[in-house]
């Protein structure tokens, strides 16, 4: 299926207890990041696309933790698949969809990498995309350190 950034979609976790819809606003491209905490939560990088908060449906026992004073990451309360992760300072913040969760985003290129100089030596991603080191990106982003 070819995608654009309106094309209605839906994923799921492991055990199919929580489902995610996408209908509306979403960047067809996933960004990848590669530090410390992102590292611990996934066992190796992050990868997520972007969807606007009203484009989001979630039905199902979804469970919350706010990993930073600005941010939570959610997880099914019955197989723990990660989700999500979210500004939690801004309510109308949008999401960053775990990618694995939906079919559709199997054919989707790399947008963006972020913290590439913590990236693991197992988990080098090639291409031809965006990338920022730690001090690059926290140097336009202070709100992370």
């Amino acid at each position: 299926m070819k995608m654009d950034s309106t094309t209605k979609f839906a994923g799921r976790c492991l055990c199919g207890e929580v489902t995610v819809s996408v209908e509306g606003e979403h960047d067809p491209q996933p960004g990848a990041c590669h530090c410390r905490m992102c590292q611990r939560w996934t066992g190796g990088v992050f990868l997520a696309f972007t969807a606007a908060a009203e484009a989001v449906t979630v039905e199902g026992p979804v469970r919350h933790f706010q990993s930073t004073p600005f941010a939570e990451r959610a997880f099914c309360g019955i197989c723990g698949t990660h989700l999500w992760m979210r500004n939690t300072n801004n309510p109308a913040a949008e999401y960053d969809l775990m990618a694995g969760l939906f079919d559709a985003t199997c054919e989707w290129p790399l947008r963006s990498e972020i913290y590439t100089d913590k990236a693991m030596a197992s988990i080098r991603l090639e291409g031809d995309h965006k990338r920022k080191t730690e001090a690059e990106y926290e140097g336009s982003n202070p709100h992370v350190n």
